[in-house]
């Protein structure tokens, strides 16, 4: 990875019915309430995973000044977008339940309980020895609340952005190699198979399954590398229920979590990484892309079994879209972090629902 840089997890994509029902569920119950873009257009380069049509579609970028990464809330506006058929349970494979870094678990529980989210049991510990809970979203999607000691600055609430992803996969030891050699998570942190205490609460979490918690062993570099902080990734292979693909018969962009994003450096560096490895980018969006204030190159890969991460080179954001100051990120050093002071700025787009 000495050739290109990856700054950390800059958002999970979700598709939801309504955007804007969705930032706000998003902004009250997990801070997530600074908004870098909305935009409705047509999105025309993900034909592969779109039925080969282009289709409407109407996002907002969200983050949490806590740090960790963000949110891109993604509508389909040309077609209605569909939910699974089946119930999702642990182990399909995908990208099953988003982690979300927390400063005070029994605070941001209270919290959270307070705001009448469906909670999934109490609070316990993972096999780290780290406390967490589990709760379902207004629209049937999982995430993980995760105790952390790694902050940027103040937010709103006592939950961060994601910091992760719970992954089912089809073979563990195949996934591992995958996810440590493209995205650099090279420390396995924990691994066994069994059934889990802590996860029983999910759907289908007293399945037997094969599980492991990677991380990066050095810290993240790069202009975001301060917000996004640390993050982890977690694989589960059920050994005991025949596993389906939480996407199947459906378009990227329907309902649930679509994909899993990763802020780089130096694309083209990283394309030949990723050709070398198997895993070819199967989208790019080419250097030139605009969403929104923002713009950046954007490419897609798979892993092992089809599930899509997304790579973004950002070339500009707006720091304060009032008084129209954007920052282009072309003339930096890539792997220098960005001032606090000036990614604190960031606060004047601070939105109110």
């Amino acid at each position: 990875m000495s050739n290109y840089i990856i700054s950390g997890i800059q958002q999970v994509g979700i598709g939801v019915a309504n955007v804007h029902q969705g930032f706000k569920w998003y902004n009250n119950n997990f801070g997530m309430d600074i908004q870098i873009f909305e935009e409705a257009a047509e999105a025309n380069l993900m034909l592969p995973y779109t039925g080969g049509k282009p289709h409407q579609r109407h996002a907002i970028l969200a983050i949490n000044m806590k740090g960790g990464g963000g949110f891109e809330i993604w509508q389909y506006t040309s077609r209605t977008p569909q939910a699974a058929t089946f119930k999702i349970q642990m182990g399909d494979i995908g990208l099953f339940c988003a982690k979300m870094k927390c400063d005070n678990i029994d605070a941001a529980y209270a919290d959270l309980k307070a705001n009448n989210a469906k909670l999934l049991g109490g609070i316990s510990k993972n096999p780290l020895g780290t406390k967490h809970f589990f709760l379902e979203d207004a629209f049937g999607n999982l995430f993980e609340v995760i105790e952390d000691t790694v902050w940027f600055g103040k937010g709103l609430k006592h939950t961060g952005g994601p910091v992760g992803m719970m992954i089912g996969v089809t073979n563990l030891e195949k996934s591992i190699a995958f996810y440590q050699n493209i995205l650099g998570y090279d420390q396995v942190l924990y691994q066994a198979e069994n059934t889990f205490d802590d996860l029983s609460v999910l759907p289908g979490g007293k399945h037997a399954c094969k599980r492991a918690i990677l991380t990066h062993s050095k810290p993240r570099q790069g202009p975001f590398s301060k917000l996004f902080g640390n993050s982890s990734i977690e694989l589960i292979q059920t050994t005991n229920y025949q596993a389906r693909n939480i996407f199947e018969n459906r378009f990227w962009g329907d309902l649930g979590f679509i994909h899993l994003c990763f802020d780089v450096k130096n694309m083209p560096a990283l394309k030949a990484h990723c050709e070398k490895n198997g895993h070819p980018f199967t989208i790019d969006g080419g250097a030139g892309f605009e969403m929104g204030e923002a713009a950046g190159h954007f490419t897609y890969i798979e892993d092992p079994d089809g599930t899509l991460i997304e790579f973004v080179e950002t070339k500009k954001i707006p720091i304060m879209k009032k008084w129209g100051w954007y920052l282009d990120l072309r003339q930096r050093a890539p792997e220098k972090p960005l001032p606090t002071w000036l990614l604190k700025a960031l606060k004047f787009n601070r939105k109110k629902v």
